[in-house]
């Protein structure tokens, strides 16, 4: 049993101008009493029926402690009863049930009558959308769908969207009709609701939907998505890889029309010459040279109208480092570096000696032994790099730089350092007998030889440097040890002290004997 709200009636025939009862379709509706009169005690209850034309028609009546006496019409028979409570109840509603019943109540005292509007609803059997557009043409009017909502009571109204937002008649680019048949055997209203609409480019892919709402129930949805198709209105053409394209790399031209279908066929304009690509829409250049510098364009197969260009720069990078190779360069010569560079954009320029970074590009007005090594340039240009190298080889005599001297910690010999340039490496001579304490490594033309010796006496040493350029010497004073000069002044020292006490001696021995000879 199906219990819907109920509104106050009036006692002595109230006229009812809205629903004061609504009750559902194909389910029993119960229509009330009025609450306020106490049916327990009635002698009588009475429920009637308004015909059509507007005469009343008994139902059901009820006398105390009998049994209720029906007299049905057809369109009641067997579907009409009284509850406990004095409600009547009414199953299967139908649409043909819609009028005005009225309760009427006789008393020991009075006779009271509560009228009731009866509505029966009903909500839609779902939702369709029939002879739906497979696509929309950019510009023309094009029925879209036929929206139905079908057997309800009240109708249905239904309402299009798209993309979520209410679309509304404008008489242009929008036309929506509605139109609502009832059919006269249910009395069931079927809506039915046509949209036509003028697509524009970013309307494909939008979700077109049909809403329909009724009193009864949750809107319902129904919904299609559509194409719109257009033809290309412009070309792009696009390069891969972007900037810097370099020598060596693959090239791809891809050409790209807005149309709905897009083209999926293209001629590709190549300094001259055109190729067609069918069924793809990209053409590729491998290892593409500086040559392949220059505008490239692209266009529809059938349309050359539409065209797209860019101009594509192929960067190169070429170096010419003169010298190279091995460099042999007497010592004090001058050396001119030369380096050559030919490339398609700005690049930048590194120097190394011996793996060390260079603030500067090597110059050589003139060399010294220093300046022997490894020199390496690398010029780069974005990915691209080219790098080159020279070895500088200084040769010459010998010359020495430097000879120098000092005494070992302990003072108990003397270090002298002599320190010589030249290349080939030199050897190191001395014109006196000692010791080789070290040599240094032989780098850049340099070499250092520390020498030790233990002078007895003033010396002076000579060290000699020589290859098959030559020679040189120098020379310098070593006095001998302090060590040495203490060993001598204290043996001087003892000497003078033993010969003192001698000659004490003597002189004690002869002033006794003189005593002696005088006191005879």
């Amino acid at each position: 049993m199906h219990e819907l709200t109920l509104l106050r009636g009036q006692k002595k025939m109230a006229a009812i101008a809205e629903p004061s009862v609504r009750g559902l379709y194909g389910e029993t509706i119960e229509i009330p009493c009025d609450p306020f009169i106490q049916t327990e005690n009635a002698m009588m209850i009475k429920w009637k029926y308004e015909k059509k034309d507007g005469s009343p028609q008994d139902l059901i009546v009820k006398s105390k402690d009998q049994d209720a006496l029906m007299t049905l019409p057809d369109a009641f028979k067997k579907r009409v009863s009284m509850a406990a409570n004095s409600s009547l109840l009414l199953s299967d509603g139908k649409l043909t049930d819609q009028g005005t019943f009225t309760c009427m109540v006789v008393t020991s005292t009075n006779i009271f009558e509560h009228q009731n509007k009866l509505e029966v609803l009903k909500s839609p059997e779902g939702l369709e959308i029939f002879d739906k557009a497979q696509e929309l043409e950019i510009g023309k009017l094009t029925k879209l769908g036929v929206c139905t909502a079908k057997n309800a009571n009240p109708a249905a109204e239904i309402m299009w969207l798209k993309n979520n937002q209410a679309l509304m008649d404008d008489g242009k680019g929008i036309f929506i009709t509605k139109d609502v048949k009832v059919d006269l055997d249910t009395l069931l209203s079927t809506t039915t609701s046509t949209l036509k609409y003028s697509a524009q480019k970013e309307d494909d892919g939008a979700v077109f939907t049909c809403r329909a709402t009724h009193i009864v129930g949750e809107p319902v949805t129904s919904w299609i998505t559509l194409t719109v198709t257009y033809s290309p209105e412009t070309v792009e053409l696009l390069v891969t890889p972007q900037d810097p394209l370099v020598e060596g790399d693959n090239m791809t031209l891809e050409c790209v029309a807005d149309g709905n279908p897009a083209p999926t066929s293209f001629n590709f304009h190549l300094k001259g010459e055109t190729i067609k690509v069918e069924n793809k829409n990209v053409f590729t250049i491998t290892n593409v040279t500086r040559d392949a510098s220059g505008e490239y364009k692209c266009s529809l197969i059938d349309d050359r109208g539409l065209e797209a260009s860019k101009n594509v720069t192929v960067n190169y990078l070429d170096i010419n480092l003169r010298p190279s190779g091995r460099i042999e360069k007497l010592a004090g010569e001058a050396l001119e570096v030369t380096l050559q560079i030919y490339s398609s954009a700005a690049h930048s320029v590194s120097w190394k000696k011996n793996n060390r970074i260079l603030e500067n590009e090597p110059k050589f007005p003139k060399i010294a032994y220093s300046d022997s090594g490894v020199y390496e340039c690398e010029v780069a240009l974005g990915p691209l790099s080219r790098k080159a190298s020279f070895e500088l080889v200084v040769q010459g005599a010998p010359v020495i730089s430097s000879l120098s001297k000092h005494s070992s910690d302990d003072g108990k010999y003397k270090v002298l350092t002599c320190e010589a340039e030249g290349f080939p490496k030199p050897a190191v001579t001395w014109n006196i007998n000692g010791t080789l304490i070290t040599e240094s490594p032989f780098s850049n033309g340099k070499i250092i030889q520390k020498f030790a010796v233990v002078p007895s006496e003033n010396l002076t040493v000579q060290c000699t440097v020589s290859n098959k350029f030559g020679s040189d010497s120098k020379s310098i004073d070593v006095l001998p040890c302090k060590y040495k000069e203490r060993i001598r002044d204290q043996t001087k020292l003892v000497v003078g002290v033993v010969l003192g006490l001698l000659v004490a001696t003597v002189l004690i021995g002869l002033a006794y004997w003189l005593y002696l000879k005088k006191s005879k």
